[in-house]
């Protein structure tokens, strides 16, 4: 017969292994991402359809004005014609336009921000699925709240984003920084257990 101190301290190891097992499992959860998924770094804004922009050539009211994005990535502006913005920087369209305009006028001084940016998508294990606004310094989870927080099958370890310029989905893990830009597609997957 077994006396009644050997129960208990046989039912303390077997907590204190499930606790160690628990823990050892949790831990497999914030590990380093595995070879060949992508680390959630800060990407470069490229203008791209749908954007809408804010030109000002200082001294040129009559080149200055609200401009939209077309579905070809151009813009119809005065004096140039079609120019291409899609795909590009501010940066790097501010040279485009000032260059053409350089054509035309002596030394242009040429200003462009963005005044709405195209929105987003979110799919998978949110409330409310779609499209929405995007506003800047989005993160993953301010799209999982704006689309009505997370479902309860949410995996909230990883999160899935193909950028508006690329065809393929890459996974990423989801913290608080993790960034969506405009034109993302965000898709929360289900947890496995």
């Amino acid at each position: 017969m077994t006396s009644p101190i050997w129960h208990s301290r046989r039912a303390f190891l077997r907590t204190l292994t499930l606790g160690a097992g628990a823990a050892a499992l949790g831990a497999c959860t914030t590990m380093a991402p595995a070879t060949g998924e992508a680390a959630a770094e800060p990407v470069e804004y490229r203008l791209g359809p749908g954007d809408q922009i804010r030109v000002t050539v200082f001294n040129e009211p009559e080149l200055t004005g609200p401009f939209t994005v077309g579905a070809q990535g151009t813009i119809a502006y005065p004096l140039v014609g079609s120019i291409q913005a899609g795909g590009l920087t501010v940066p790097e369209f501010t040279t485009a336009l000032q260059t053409a305009l350089a054509t035309y006028l002596r030394a242009p001084s040429v200003s462009i921000e963005v005044t709405n940016y195209r929105p987003f998508f979110i799919l998978g294990e949110v409330q409310r699925p779609g499209t929405y606004p995007y506003s800047a310094s989005l993160t993953v989870l301010n799209a999982v709240a704006t689309a009505g927080g997370f479902t309860y099958r949410a995996n909230r370890g990883r999160v899935f984003i193909r950028h508006a310029n690329e065809n393929v989905e890459r996974s990423y893990p989801l913290t608080v920084a993790t960034p969506v830009l405009p034109g993302d597609t965000v898709r929360i997957g289900e947890r496995i257990f």
